[in-house]
């Protein structure tokens, strides 16, 4: 399932050693504090919106985790260019009260970064003066379950919005799978307008998905571009992991097939690479005592001759 939301709220703060600290671990070189603008944000809370559907907390901790090092970029245009800031930490903020589902308020907040100079300067500007302020979000989530029932909201018998028990139905959004991006977007008409999900479906959660509801064209040929480069590595990846096996099998010919197939099969590139070079050694090793024993047999070969020579 994917999500989109619109939220408000930046606030900038002051850059200070520790937090230098931690951005620099996102750049190749390390920035000094008048290099750095730095700004919070509110990305998504854990109420019930207009669609009926909200992020419980548990769900809002998982995308804590997934939205550090996530750009920041506007109108969900998918571009190198477009990248403007980058989340370099977050957190969970405690609320006073409780949400309508009776869990306690809180919300996500980022933490983001950004140089300053040129164009930027622009952009911090637009920030300070209040007019940069709504930004949206994009993620994917595995399900989308019914807050009666914890079955999922498309197939069981309770409706959002609907009364049960003296408890308003609505759909929780659980399992965060990916945080794609955080975008500044328009200020929106009404609140949390601009919101974008879907639940369920085939395809649900995928970025090509993302990329044909939202993207643009230039985003769409990059992702093909992305899907073809893809294919390659996977063709490559299965040779290489073929030539494993073939490898395994016969330096280890007492070892089990169907075992070395499944060790095979859990390894990454790096790990395939490093299989290949030991048993290429081994290999290469079988491969020499085979070729003194053959030079041998022709060594004797020619001795036995060598009477019928004229």
């Amino acid at each position: 399932m994917e999500v989109r939301k619109e939220s408000n709220g930046l606030k900038n703060s002051m850059v200070t050693r520790e937090e230098l600290a931690i951005i620099n671990q996102f750049t190749k070189r390390a920035l000094k504090e008048d290099e750095v603008y730095t700004f919070a944000v509110r990305l998504c809370d854990n109420e019930v919106d207009r669609d009926g559907e909200r992020f419980p907390r548990a769900t809002l901790e998982e995308l804590a985790e997934l939205f550090v090092g996530k750009s920041g970029i506007f109108d969900h245009e998918w571009t190198a260019k477009g990248q403007a800031a980058r989340i370099y930490r977050t957190e969970i903020v405690e609320e006073e009260g409780v949400c309508s589902q009776d869990e306690g308020r809180c919300y996500l907040k980022g933490y983001a970064y950004m140089l300053r100079g040129g164009e930027n300067d622009a952009l911090i500007a637009q920030i300070e003066g209040g007019i940069k302020k709504e930004v949206s979000v994009g993620c994917s989530v595995e399900r989308c379950v019914c807050s009666i029932c914890g079955e999922d909201i498309n197939t069981c018998a309770h409706k959002k919005g609907e009364v049960y028990g003296g408890k308003v139905c609505c759909a929780e959004l659980v399992n965060a799978q990916d945080a794609y991006e955080w975008s500044f977007v328009a200020v929106p008409a009404q609140p949390r307008a601009g919101v974008l999900k879907r639940c369920g479906g085939e395809g649900a959660g995928t970025l090509k998905t993302l990329v044909k509801r939202r993207g643009s064209r230039a985003n769409q040929r990059e992702l093909e571009s992305l899907e073809k480069q893809a294919e390659v590595g996977k063709r490559y990846l299965s040779e290489l992991r073929g030539e494993v096996k073939r490898l395994m099998l016969v330096c280890e010919q007492e070892a089990d097939g169907e075992a070395i197939e499944k060790l095979a099969e859990k390894l990454d590139e790096s790990e395939l690479k490093e299989m290949e070079k030991l048993y290429r050694g081994k290999m290469a090793k079988k491969l020499g005592l085979r070729t003194q024993l053959t030079y041998g047999e022709k060594t004797k070969a020619a001795e036995d001759e060598s009477d019928f020579r004229v």
